[in-house]
């Protein structure tokens, strides 16, 4: 997938390899049968571990990637199941197969290492599936969903908004781990975030809501090209890390306000530019967050979509005459790009701008980024106050 077998195997010898796979193993349990957030509880497990880095990067390929390729690892045992094992048992399996079918690591040292770090009683079972799963070689999938490993809504929803070969492409990328990209200033940014707030093109002294701020990304910023930020967000928890990012970055001209951006508490018709970042299904992040595509449920596009309306029709109150309301979304959806942007574009006090130029493509009155190897999928809609 996205190291060879070698790069994958830890350091320090046979011990080191049963820890980095115990601590996997744990994690993998607590995200799949506990509700735990894989982003949240591999870090504080690597910490508390004590792993060198190289164990830390192989624990790390273990949850992400187990998490990811869930169903097409179940597809792959299943076929050597009678019965449904119990939670650490299946999460054993689903990293030993990973191995072996995703890394490539040779199968007697995947199945060893995995069969000593998975529970003791059911040791037997997990040496003998893995065994199976070893000698049947690379696996014949039964449809596209299986084989990238995504709920059917996900693989219908994309194929009929972006067309098939073009929604396969992307969901085939998210697939392969997210890069680590930093600003000049430090901070950690994906590069499609980066160019939002390239195309939002702010000058000195304009006065800017960002009403669905944290963590603060966007907002620090438009602050550091000389903006004026008002930085709302609706959770008390996620301004108190909008204050910390502000602070950390010095950004000076960026105010910190707890608010719901449907009723934000800004005086109408003064901004020169609004920026609504919405909340959204993420589906064209998802390499990001590794178990996003398991939680997320169809009917939250909807949702989210009536959401989207509402912060942007309170958004364009905000606007003075020639002012810039800016959307952008990671998400691929049509009910969230473009069915959204529609309703602005009808309103005859906003004028739709063109869109940026490429890496943007265009959708419909404003552009898109597939998923690549650099760019999370992101979607970008701009309006001027007439």
């Amino acid at each position: 997938m996205s190291r060879s077998a070698r790069s994958q195997e830890p350091s320090g010898g046979r011990r080191a390899v049963t820890d980095a796979r115990r601590v996997a193993l744990d994690v993998l349990v607590r995200v799949d049968a506990g509700g735990a957030y894989a982003n949240v509880a591999l870090p504080a497990a690597l910490k508390k571990a004590g792993l060198d880095e190289r164990d830390r990067a192989f624990a790390t390929e273990l949850v992400y990637g187990v998490t990811r390729r869930r169903r097409a690892l179940d597809w792959v045992l299943d076929a050597f199941l009678v019965a449904a094992p119990p939670a650490p048992v299946r999460a054993a399996l689903r990293m030993g197969a990973y191995q072996i079918v995703e890394l490539g690591t040779p199968a007697y040292a995947a199945v060893s290492a995995t069969v000593s770090a998975a529970p003791r009683k059911h040791r037997a079972l997990v040496n003998a599936v893995l065994r199976r799963v070893a000698d049947a070689g690379a696996p014949d999938w039964p449809d596209d969903s299986t084989r990238l490993s995504y709920p059917d809504w996900i693989v219908d929803t994309l194929s009929d908004d972006l067309g098939r070969s073009t929604a396969l492409a992307a969901l085939e990328s998210m697939n392969s781990p997210a890069q680590v990209n930093r600003r000049d200033d430090g901070y950690v940014q994906d590069l499609s975030s980066q160019l939002v707030t390239d195309a939002i093109d702010v000058q000195a002294g304009d006065l800017v809501a960002d009403l669905c701020a944290a963590p603060g990304g966007k907002a620090t910023a438009l602050a550091a090209r000389g903006a004026t930020v008002i930085a709302c967000d609706s959770h008390r928890g996620r301004t108190g890390l909008l204050e910390a990012n502000r602070r950390a970055l010095g950004a000076a001209s960026m105010a910190v306000v707890a608010a719901d951006g449907r009723h934000p508490p800004l005086r109408p018709g003064r901004f020169d530019v609004v920026l609504v970042d919405a909340p959204c299904s993420g589906l064209g992040s998802l390499r990001r967050r590794p178990d996003a595509r398991w939680r997320i449920e169809q009917a939250a596009v909807t949702r989210l979509a009536e959401l989207q309306r509402a912060l942007l029709t309170a958004a364009a109150g905000l606007l003075r005459p020639g002012g810039r309301l800016v959307y952008s979304v990671c998400t691929l959806t049509a009910a969230e790009t473009l069915a959204v942007a529609a309703d602005l574009s009808a309103d005859d006090r906003l004028e739709p701008l063109p869109p940026p130029p490429a890496p943007w493509q265009p959708h419909g009155d404003g552009a898109m980024l597939l998923p690549d190897a650099d760019h999370d999928g992101m979607a970008l809609f701009r309006w001027r106050r007439v």
